[in-house]
């Protein structure tokens, strides 16, 4: 019982650290534009419309990604409120989770110190230190695809006879069914962002013909497993697709993901196919800073790797090193996928992450036979936290101002009342639509320069939202009850500087 005591409480240090580390500065950091405010925005209009089935965005049909992520956010917003830490406390969790699924496949595998080294190098990695605080889906991807990785290896675990030799069955810690954990992970990872979460159903058919063993076709049982997940996946895809008459497959797949694959969606990716095949090392170069600060041990360990393979050591079989080819082939598919997609950005890979990790841990923590190595890991990982931390404290509270939507809503609350109308000429970005929607009940229409003051000139109180030289343009002579709102910040989404003033009606 004692046991037991001390490692569940071992779980519940990491899982509170990780929640605690990731949370840091996001209630002071303003919702970054484009996708933090249209998940954010999305799921406040889930609760309003008491439609949890399809999503909308400014009153417009949201059709790019599956529900789990805005549903998450629905039961953040009851606990904490409509703000922006509710709207990323789920990816904090993700996180956490996703750390502790490490931590327990890592203990499996080495034993906790190289668990302990597996989490900790996936926490601290720049990319889970950026998206574990953004109010977007891959966190959620990550976590799915990591436990149906993990129930994979142990099917290929699961007693048989390989070689002549009987394999004993693993003690199960977590669960009792790795082919209901595996299934049930890959819908609900569908459910969180889409096809690219059954990824490890390639990874396992590469396993499989590297080892030659085709009777674990048969331990998968891919006809009922695939079922199982389809079947859990319709649950919410067909009441979608009735509501949106049959919508939500034509853009959710057929723009998001056959689209993305082969033309550039928002500018994020190759134009040309000149650029597109110089864009192939994309993922192989920006892995080093996406990866950082781990990735300085990158090169060391492709060089064990490809010494250990000469040296044939690389033996298949259910051993160590069938363990690092099932990683190196999770982590080979997710490169391979999206350095083939058209559309690049440097997150994409992070479902790999956990992986690598738990490779990287793996051999790191094999040669760490000399203490010197133990305490160089710990001096980075030390080094790192506080590095991230002082980041996470001071840097959102100091970069809010350059938020030019954030900023308007700020400085014009007060003046804000329920039933207002609001448009924007020139700036129409979803912030806008997250911030104002907090305190107008209306909805952002887009305006061009000629309607603007067609727009204000309409009964009943509302405001505009257009660049500065603009609004001292049409609105040279205001009546005297209409305010002005003046700021200046930084359009991240478009990468420049923007001067907006909110023109007000009160009446």
């Amino acid at each position: 019982m004692s046991r037991i005591n001390s490692t569940v409480t071992k779980y519940a240090i990491l899982f509170f650290a990780c929640v605690l580390f990731h949370i840091l500065g996001t209630w002071s950091l303003p919702l970054i534009d484009r996708d933090e405010p249209r998940f954010a925005e999305a799921s406040r209009e889930m609760i309003e419309r008491g439609n949890y089935v399809v999503p909308y965005f400014n009153d417009q049909l949201r059709l790019d990604k599956p529900p789990l992520t805005y549903w998450l956010q629905v039961g953040s917003y009851h606990v904490f409120g409509e703000n922006d830490f509710a709207a990323r406390f789920p990816s904090s969790i993700a996180a956490a989770l996703t750390a502790l699924v490490i931590f327990a496949w890592g203990r499996r595998i080495g034993g906790e110190k190289l668990a302990w080294w597996a989490a900790i190098i996936f926490t601290l990695s720049l990319q889970t230190f950026i998206h574990a605080k953004a109010a977007v889906a891959d966190m959620w991807l990550v976590l799915f695809v990591t436990l149906a990785t993990w129930a994979g290896y142990e099917l290929f675990q699961r007693p048989t006879l390989h070689q002549g030799a009987a394999v004993s069955r693993p003690a199960w810690a977590i669960w009792k069914s790795p082919f209901l954990v595996f299934y049930l992970a890959l819908a609900l990872g569908f459910l969180a962002k889409g096809p690219i979460a059954w990824t490890p159903l390639l990874s396992i058919a590469v396993v499989i013909i590297y080892t030659r063993d085709w009777q674990l076709f048969r331990r998968f049982k891919f006809v009922g497993g695939i079922l199982l997940t389809l079947v859990v996946v319709a649950l919410w895809g067909i009441p979608a697709l009735i509501q949106t008459h049959g919508e939500f497959f034509t853009v959710g797949i057929g723009r998001h993901i056959v689209a993305r694959s082969f033309m550039t969606l928002e500018g994020h990716g190759a134009s040309s196919l000149g650029i597109y095949v110089l864009l192939l090392p994309f993922y192989f170069v920006t892995v080093f800073i996406s990866f950082f600060p781990w990735s300085i041990k990158l090169p060391w360990l492709i060089r064990k790797l490809w010494r250990n393979r000469k040296a044939g050591v690389d033996v298949p079989g259910y051993s160590g090193t069938l363990l690092d080819t099932y990683l190196l082939s999770g982590i080979a598919v997710i490169f391979v996928i999206f350095t083939l997609v058209s559309t690049k950005l440097p997150h994409y890979t992070l479902p790999a992450f956990p992986l690598l990790s738990l490779l990287l841990a793996r051999h790191w923590h094999q040669g760490a036979v000399v203490e010197s190595r133990r305490s160089s890991f710990a001096r980075i990982a030390g080094a790192t936290a506080c590095v991230w931390i002082a980041i996470a404290l001071a840097v959102p509270p100091i970069t809010a101002r350059f938020f030019p939507a954030y900023q308007l809503f700020e400085v014009s609350r007060a003046s804000l009342r329920p039933n207002m109308q609001f448009a924007a000429v020139d700036f129409k970005e979803p912030s806008l639509v997250w911030y104002f929607r907090s305190r107008v009940e209306g909805f952002l229409t887009p305006l061009n320069k000629r309607r603007a003051a067609e727009f204000m000139s309409e009964p009943d109180p509302r405001f505009i939202v257009l660049p500065t030289p603009l609004a001292g343009e049409l609105f040279a002579n205001p009546p005297p009850t209409w305010r002005f709102f003046t700021v200046n910040g930084f359009n991240i989404a478009k990468g420049k500087r923007v001067d907006l003033t909110l023109v007000l009606k009160p009446e």
